[in-house]
């Protein structure tokens, strides 16, 4: 399985502090660029999601259960549960790299995880 750690919470306030702060420089989520456009999820990034072939869930910070939330300080990252393994499969670096791109996004993801 697969987790993705958004920068913040899912609450009303959580997204407007967020906004807030991404608006006047102080706060960014690689993750959040790589899934969202300005309002609204993008399309080309659920449908390469469905077609991933692992399950894969993005998460708010305050949606992380106790082992998650482990990573907390990793976020916005993506982390992969191999049995009763968790490690972080793309680092907050490696999500920025991407650059916003879902292609690249996916791309990065399926070299980590050895698929083509």
């Amino acid at each position: 399985k697969l987790f993705g750690h958004y920068k913040g919470n899912s609450c009303v306030v959580g997204e407007i502090v967020f906004l807030f702060g991404k608006l006047i420089g102080r706060t960014e989520c690689a993750l959040c660029d790589i899934t969202h456009g300005p309002f609204q999820k993008k399309s080309a990034f659920s449908s390469a999601q469905q077609t991933l072939g692992v399950p894969f869930k993005i998460l708010h910070l305050d949606e992380l259960d106790a082992t998650l939330y482990s990573f907390k300080e990793s976020a916005p990252c993506v982390v992969a549960i191999c049995g009763s393994e968790y490690s972080i499969l793309l680092s907050k670096g490696e999500l920025a790299l991407c650059d916003s791109d879902v292609d690249c996004f996916f791309d990065s993801l399926k070299a980590k995880l050895g698929q083509r």
